[in-house]
């Protein structure tokens, strides 16, 4: 297919990066040479930092970076880099800190306006074509920043000088606190009261936000832990209560399995519909904990049917796992997942629909732009004493009903998956697969963790034992981050609670070792990645050591001190197993 249009873009692997790649704007990738040109021209550089599946990223792609007179206006003022934020969270972390030091919420798509030494002076997330939202239009914010800069450049030298500090400030302070924090059981039950402070006893889940509800699955590991710890009831209930919502919201699945990003209302009713390999891989963990806990089945059957969405949609061939699908299918949120009462009752026929609609909550009238995204509120018990059925009979045609919407489902146009592996987040489904499997004692999905973790190794980390950060189409690339190596790390623990096998020992070891040799603060300087020369962050493009660099995130600082410190735990945890069992 020929394109209009073809940017530096297309040489990149990133699924996020090739989506620009036919835009009419002249995106660069992020590196040495946009940065060397805006100096050389004299000109700002707008950083737009986003990721495949990112439903708002999408809209502004149509509206904006499609629109001929906006990439004009680009294109002719401002030097363009895109930044997938998946590949170089460490670039998304310090502009997402200055956005948000502007008092901004923060979000994406991130657009940031920066000096050719890097620094930004102004940010923002989506902007539309035109005014609406109480948002300016983004032709009129390009004209304004283009006047400003051009006309009164003391006023982005001030912005800019502000931001830088404000950055620099905030940094010191994360590390002073940072350092300050006792790991002991207060620190557990504040949180622990924090959520049960914000616990939602309608709708279950926590409100911590104005309107949506994020997956709270690592909170619900934290308050069973702390159950565990004092025998308090109510944090169980809270767990229990809280997943059944989710599995049986519209933020799940129903028809094919696999959790949702967030839901966009307190009900867990109506999600954005892009699924995350880390959000569905802290649900399983969340799931096979609960059941350890309670010996209630419906959990370890909701592990396994998130699972097998994983295995059926979200493996390679080699194994390892996809980062993510989309939200959108044919430009359309939502549009592969919802149905009209129409559709359900033809795919079915009408007994199976009989009892399928009413499970489903499917009505003529839908409760998403007219048509329904699936939802459970009753069991198959109590729908077959609804309808004076055998449950047996229900759960059965529940079963035929599923499977025959999967398969008409699939005729459909699927949303994009994002087929890049990234390693953090295939250290956490290792990890909640090896869990599974010891907790369960299926030995088929131990074998799977291990099959993930070996080729992980096998393509993402270097002779020397450094990990990387992203494979794709062949390509390993960028330093890996400190919650990749403890990723991997703990998922390595994991596999050796399962099978016994003392590598997995060694592999946690060697791995905490190169934190501890490349990456620990009292071995390495704080200087933003000395790890090589042509690291991903060693060399900050465009930045002196006056402005920006100062202030950026070395790959060993998390924004979470707790990460750092856990980190370290599992290090002198690794030392002390390893006297039990290490084999010379």
């Amino acid at each position: 297919m020929e394109h209009p249009y073809t940017n530096k873009l297309i040489d990149e692997k990133s699924p996020y990066l090739l989506q620009h790649a036919h835009n009419p704007v002249n995106w660069h990738p992020w590196g040495e040479e946009p940065f060397r040109i805006a100096k050389e021209k004299n000109q700002p550089l707008l950083v737009s930092i986003g990721y495949a599946t990112c439903h708002w990223c999408h809209v502004m792609e149509r509206e904006s970076f499609e629109n001929t007179q906006l990439a004009e206006i680009l294109n002719s003022n401002y030097i363009c880099i895109k930044v997938d934020r998946e590949e170089r969270p460490d670039i998304d972390s310090i502009y997402m800190q200055a956005f948000q030091s502007l008092g901004q919420q923060g979000g994406w798509p991130l657009n940031v306006f920066v000096t050719p030494a890097g620094v930004p002076f102004y940010g923002g997330t989506y902007f539309p074509p035109e005014r609406k939202f109480n948002l300016p239009s983004f032709a009129d914010v390009l004209k304004f920043l283009t006047n400003t800069w051009q006309n009164e450049h003391d006023k982005i030298e001030k912005q800019s000088k502000a931001l830088a500090n404000a950055i620099r400030e905030s940094s010191t302070r994360e590390i002073a606190k940072g350092s300050m924090e006792p790991l002991d059981w207060k620190g557990e039950d504040k949180t622990v009261k924090l959520y049960a402070d914000h616990y939602d006893k309608l709708n279950y889940g926590f409100q911590f936000q104005q309107q949506n509800k994020f997956p709270p699955s690592m909170g619900l590991s934290l308050l069973l832990r702390h159950h565990h710890r004092t025998g308090n009831e109510k944090n169980l209930e809270m767990v229990e209560n809280t997943l059944r919502a989710m599995k049986h919201g519209g933020i799940y699945d129903q028809i094919g399995g696999g959790l949702c990003r967030y839901s966009t209302d307190y009900k867990w009713l109506i999600p954005h519909f892009e699924k995350m390999l880390y959000d569905n891989s802290l649900f399983v963990s969340a799931l096979i904990e609960t059941f350890q806990v309670t010996g209630r089945q419906e959990f370890a059957d909701f592990a396994n049917d998130l699972l097998h969405y994983i295995d059926r949609d979200m493996t390679s061939e080699e194994g390892t796992f996809y980062s993510a699908e989309d939200a959108d299918s044919e430009g359309v949120e939502g549009k592969f997942y919802v149905w009209t009462l129409a559709e359900v009752e033809k795919t079915l026929g009408r007994k199976t629909a009989s009892i399928a609609v009413p499970y489903y909550n499917v009505t003529e009238k839908g409760n998403f732009e007219g048509k329904n995204n699936l939802n459970v509120t009753r069991s198959p018990e109590k729908l077959a004493k609804e309808q004076s059925l055998q449950e047996s009979l229900v759960r059965e045609e529940l079963d035929k009903a599923r499977q025959l919407l999967l398969q008409e489902r699939d005729k459909r146009i699927r949303p994009l998956l994002d087929d890049k592996v990234l390693t953090s987040w295939n250290g956490l489904m290792i990890s909640a697969m090896a869990k599974t499997g010891r907790v369960l004692e299926d030995a088929s999905r131990i074998a799977k963790a291990e099959r993930a973790f070996h080729c992980i190794l096998d393509q993402l980390q270097t002779p020397d034992g450094k990990l990387l950060r992203r494979y794709r189409e062949g390509e390993a690339k960028y330093d890996g981050y400190l919650f990749d190596y403890s990723s991997i790390a703990v998922s390595a623990l994991e596999l050796y609670e399962a099978t016994w096998k003392p590598e997995y020992i060694r592999h946690a070891q060697s791995i905490m070792q190169t934190v501890q040799t490349n990456l620990h603060p009292k071995v390495r300087s704080m200087k933003p990645q000395a790890m090589r020369k042509n690291s991903s962050f060693g060399k900050f493009p465009g930045m002196t050591v006056s402005s920006l660099q100062e202030t950026a995130t070395p790959h060993w600082h998390s924004s979470n001190s707790s990460l750092i410190k856990g980190t370290l735990l599992c290090w002198q945890m690794l030392k002390k197993s390893s006297r039990r069992f290490m084999r010379n």
